[in-house]
């Protein structure tokens, strides 16, 4: 049997100071190729100096980082030429239509002008802009805009793309188009590194998730593997009367000899649980007949905010003065 392939990305021991702030401090990380990684962490945690250490725009203090092999401080001409990135705020040009945009970034990665129109019209197809090709920029949706961002991303079809917050400020429709783009690009053997504050978008889109607080990753693993570390299954039972949540909590916790728990901002009762359907069957029938109202029951896992506020405290010490603002020069330098 064939080994398997390494990894599109190896980080360790990743340091970056900016001033007296420790924006990285010992981080490691590693993304299989063509997967997905999702990269959490609150405001200030160091996720888009990751980003930016990785794709060659930033230097790192120390510690070493490969991607497709290629070493990011000695090798960035390599790396750069296999990678693609789109950042936190687009950076396309807005007096220009989508068609002239795409084909100046063509002709800045050295495509000649008839291979650069060709490029254009093909990623204009794939990001559903043809309609909108020949106006300018200045007049797209959010969504439209960050689409042409992602395209100007895939112009190499990188190997690597690196994708800094892609759908913040962008509507639900707009966000699962971008969603279903980026597993696309995944399904076509692309790895991406994505960092984001969505919770939702990690859970759907990553196959694995790294938790980063203060400058380094705290947790790792699938999403499922990181709710399992909150607590298992929970049966929750709703009350349309608070004043039944005590009687509540005793019948749960009798009848499933488990500990409930009473939220009673919420009007609800929650009890772990180990077996989904046995649990969810005991309370029915204990329910059933007591007397009391209940407005909706049901067995649910962990969501990845409860694994982010539970791993991360809610918040970093370091807010956002760990990370600068991302500059115009920066993205430009794709």
């Amino acid at each position: 049997m064939g080994s398997s392939a390494p990894p599109a990305i190896t980080a360790r021991g990743l340091h970056k100071r900016y001033g007296d702030t420790k924006a990285l401090d010992g981080l490691d990380l590693t993304v299989e190729a063509g997967t997905v990684l999702g990269l959490l962490g609150p405001n200030g945690a160091g996720k888009t100096t990751t980003v930016r250490a990785l794709a060659t725009l930033s230097r790192l203090d120390a510690g070493t980082a490969l991607v497709e092999g290629y070493d990011v401080l000695a090798e960035p001409e390599r790396v750069r030429s296999l990678i693609g990135l789109t950042g936190q705020y687009a950076s396309v040009d807005e007096l220009l239509t989508a068609r002239e945009n795409l084909v100046m970034f063509c002709r800045l990665y050295g495509f000649d002008r008839p291979i650069s129109r060709v490029r254009a019209e093909e990623l204009l197809e794939r990001f559903d802009l043809v309609d909108a090709a020949d106006r300018p920029a200045s007049g797209y949706s959010g969504g439209m805009r960050r689409r042409l961002d992602l395209a100007i991303g895939l112009i190499q079809s990188p190997r690597v793309l690196f994708l800094d917050e892609p759908t913040t400020g962008l509507d639900p429709r707009s966000r699962n188009r971008v969603w279903e783009t980026v597993r696309g690009l995944v399904d076509e053997g692309t790895t991406v590194l994505l960092t984001t504050q969505y919770l939702e978008e990690a859970d759907r889109l990553a196959d694995s998730v790294a938790v980063i607080d203060h400058g380094r990753v705290i947790a790792e693993g699938t999403p499922d593997t990181l709710k399992s570390r909150v607590g298992g299954d929970r049966l929750d039972v709703l009350v349309h009367d608070p004043a039944d949540l005590s009687a509540v909590d005793e019948l749960l916790t009798r009848t499933l000899d488990s500990p409930a728990r009473i939220h009673a901002g919420e009007q609800r009762v929650s009890v772990p649980v180990e077996d989904r359907m046995t649990a969810l069957t005991t309370a029915v029938r204990a329910l059933d007949g007591s007397g009391l109202r209940i407005a909706d029951l049901g067995v649910r896992r962990p969501s990845l905010d409860e694994v982010f506020l539970g791993l991360t405290g809610g918040g970093s010490a370091q807010e956002t003065a760990a990370e600068p603002t991302p500059t115009i020069e920066a993205e430009v330098s794709r």
